[in-house]
């Protein structure tokens, strides 16, 4: 198993690229079982997630080409994806696949729109909490599907097709949002998405969804309106920029200090987690071609936090603020508000020499003027790339284990830490 190692005390100073969303490009590629023909995207980050969605989408019969690399373009550049959904053999997506990715269960709405019926596991769990899939199901009951529990599989129908209706959700759910979407969008009349999800990549999916011919407003805000269509066709739509990664790699260089442009991004993604950087100390301005991160000296300040639903901070970058709050000149306060047992990162940065506190969903991050290199353990995504940037000031050698996390959300991330100065080497297994 891969591992990474990092040697800390190197500033960060260059420009880092900025790859599109996985948690767009991941419902974008799903959105390719609502019509026959070719859906193109481009800026399609690659990473594991991608490839394995990949593998789900071609369980049911997607065909998918990865166009090959144009002039001027790196392998940091995105890539582009041609998936095709004319001749789907299988409306069931089973267990062993579904459990490996849980945003794969979101197949079941385009099945269901088009097909009139699916078939797909129940995901599971998770290391960072149940996340149950209660509140996606009630979205496509509202809209007529018969649902029902068979052995593991939520078994959906619509014999004579989803109707559409109104669709309140209890609380903010992406993952609800973006399946009522994609179910909506062929239903027979118009649906009402109330209390709907506001992030950047809702919105994403929605314009892609109106390039291949749906008719959706409102996306953005709380309340979304779709007027369903009989059909829709191909398109070609580019992902949008990755919050989460601009977000972690503005927190990387507020933690190491230096100078780092990130480019083909925009603040307006991601503006509270920018706000809490300049309360830190850091130094953030926007560009027309990014944002441009510094700090050269003086202390952290801390600041706290609470994370919440779209304009607010986001829970994905709650971790790496925690990792850069562990050197902060005081003590702060990070409350988690979306996901229980989301503070699995805090036991490694321990390792490290951070000192934290738990109590309930409440960290409370005492700074220490050093860390110090350690062997610590990645327990899921955005907790490993917590360590990636503790690991960059940290005092000697860390080594990073179980890394295939960070291969599921973060594409190139040696390489762009390493063009800007940091000490960072994989080892193979």
């Amino acid at each position: 198993m891969d591992r990474i190692i990092i040697r800390g005390g190197a500033p960060l100073t260059g420009t880092i690229p900025i790859s599109g969303a996985k948690n767009a490009a991941l419902p974008l590629m799903t959105t390719s079982l609502l019509t026959r023909d070719t859906l193109e995207l481009s800026n399609v980050p690659r990473l594991a997630d991608v490839q394995l969605l990949l593998r789900i989408l071609g369980n049911h019969g997607v065909d998918h080409t990865i166009v090959g690399r144009r002039a001027g373009e790196s392998s940091e550049s995105g890539q582009t994806l041609r998936l095709q959904a004319s001749n789907v053999i299988d409306t069931t997506a089973p267990y062993e696949l579904v459990s490996r990715m849980r945003a794969s269960f979101w197949v079941i709405a385009p099945l269901l729109a088009r097909f009139g019926e699916a078939r797909v596991s129940l995901p599971g769990g998770c290391a960072i909490g149940t996340r149950p899939v209660d509140l996606l199901i009630d979205a496509l009951q509202a809209l007529g599907a018969e649902i029902e529990i068979d052995a593991g599989y939520v078994v959906a129908r619509a014999r004579d097709g989803l109707r559409g209706a109104r669709i309140d959700f209890p609380k903010v759910t992406v993952s609800g949002t973006h399946v009522a979407m994609m179910a909506a969008a062929l239903a027979r009349g118009e649906s009402v998405i109330e209390n709907a999800a506001r992030e950047p990549e809702i919105v994403d999916v929605a314009d892609c969804l109106n390039k291949m011919g749906a008719k959706i407003t409102g996306a953005g805000s709380a309340r979304i309106v779709i007027e369903g269509v009989t059909s829709l066709h191909g398109a070609n739509h580019a992902v949008l920029p990755d919050r989460i990664e601009t977000g972690t790699y503005a927190m990387a260089v507020a933690m190491a200090g230096g100078d780092v442009m990130l480019e083909n991004t925009s603040a307006d993604l991601l503006r509270a987690p920018l706000d809490a950087l300049r309360r830190a100390g850091a130094e953030v301005s926007e560009t027309n071609t990014g944002i441009r991160v510094r700090r050269n000296g003086g202390a952290l300040a801390p600041v706290d936090i609470d994370t919440a639903p779209f304009p607010g901070f986001a829970t994905d970058l709650q971790a790496q603020f925690m990792a850069l709050m562990t050197r902060a000149d005081g003590v702060s306060h990070i409350r988690e508000t979306i996901f229980e047992n989301r503070f699995m990162h805090v036991q490694e940065l321990a390792r490290l020499g951070a000192r934290i506190r738990l109590d309930g969903d409440l960290a409370i991050v005492e700074g220490v003027p050093q860390l110090r290199g350690a062997p610590v353990m990645a327990t899921d995504l955005r907790a490993s790339v917590s360590l990636v940037i503790a690991a960059l000031v940290a005092d000697g050698e860390t080594t990073i284990n179980r890394v295939y996390h960070l291969d599921r959300g973060f594409e190139a991330l040696e390489s762009k830490l390493v063009r800007c100065g940091a000490q960072v080497e994989r080892v193979r297994a």
